[in-house]
């Protein structure tokens, strides 16, 4: 008995090369993203890194000729830098740990609580996703204001602490947890917060990753409402102090990439560390 195997079929050869074809086809549509997308950081790092002669010379290019930190040294001497960084950064996590925490409570509220009127409160909140802030903002001067908080840190803190799609994003969340686990504690006694605690909560890893990051980016990167709710230079976060260095230097570009550079490259860091945790959050979620 012969022992080769048989030969595919001529439809079977042609299902593979079409296979190979597709994932090659996707693999430089991939590639081809991923170089539009990072084009622009990597424009802003060359730019950084080049003379200032070379960028009024009309002479760059793709990699600069000589590769200087001088756009640097001059924004953070010239600029209180490490200060607005601090100040956005203590915004930032402060923010997002009360917004982490209000998206959570109010998500198991939802997602595992009957009560009168939940869905139409739910309806409400994700009401709020297509009022564009600008209509909000007088009011929430006014607001401001009125409490006294006009100019400090919990002027930008308070009014963004909560998220209409974080509230939603962890109902969804947590609607995939087993319902058996939570009876299972209910019929041993555990209340809500011990079921919240025990049982929600250490399975939400993903979801407080995914919460996490989406607030710390959008809290880091929020312009306008920290312009108006900040009167002190001392109190200014990363992108008011980028807008301060393009109307004091003009058209430094060399400068205006060093700053954005300062400005984005921490949010790049945390993506990277934490990507897998959000991923797998959005996929828990339910959400495509």
């Amino acid at each position: 008995m012969s022992t080769h195997a048989p030969a595919p079929s001529p439809a079977l050869r042609a299902a593979r090369r079409r296979r190979r074809v597709g994932a090659s086809l996707r693999l430089v549509g991939a590639l081809l993203a991923a170089l539009i997308i990072l084009f622009p950081l990597y424009w802003m790092v060359a730019v950084a890194l080049s003379t200032r002669s070379e960028l009024l010379g009309g002479q760059m290019r793709l990699w600069p000729r000589e590769v200087t930190t001088e756009n640097f040294e001059r924004v953070l001497d010239s600029f209180p830098v490490l200060t607005w960084f601090g100040n956005s950064v203590a915004i930032a996590l402060v923010t997002s740990l009360i917004i982490v925490s209000i998206n959570l409570l109010a998500g198991y509220a939802f997602a595992h609580l009957r009560f009168r009127g939940s869905g139409v409160l739910l309806l409400l909140a994700l009401s709020t996703l297509m009022l564009p802030v600008q209509v909000i903002m007088v009011a929430l001067f006014r607001l401001v204001t009125d409490l006294g908080l006009y100019g400090s840190y919990w002027a930008v803190i308070l009014p963004t602490a909560a998220s209409a799609f974080g509230v939603f994003l962890a109902r969804q969340f947590m609607l995939g947890i087993p319902r058996e686990l939570i009876e299972a504690a209910r019929i041993d006694g555990a209340g809500h917060r011990q079921i919240f605690l025990r049982i929600v909560l250490p399975l939400s890893r993903p979801l407080i990753a995914v919460l996490f990051f989406m607030s710390l980016l959008q809290t880091w990167n929020d312009f306008a409402w920290p312009l108006i709710a900040l009167r002190e230079n001392e109190l200014y976060t990363l992108p008011i102090g980028l807008l301060y260095l393009q109307g004091q230097f003009g058209a430094d570009y060399g400068g205006t990439m060093a700053f954005a550079l300062i400005t984005v490259a921490p949010m790049v860091v945390v993506f990277l560390v934490a990507q897998r945790w959000f991923v797998q959050g959005f996929a828990s979620s339910g959400l495509r």
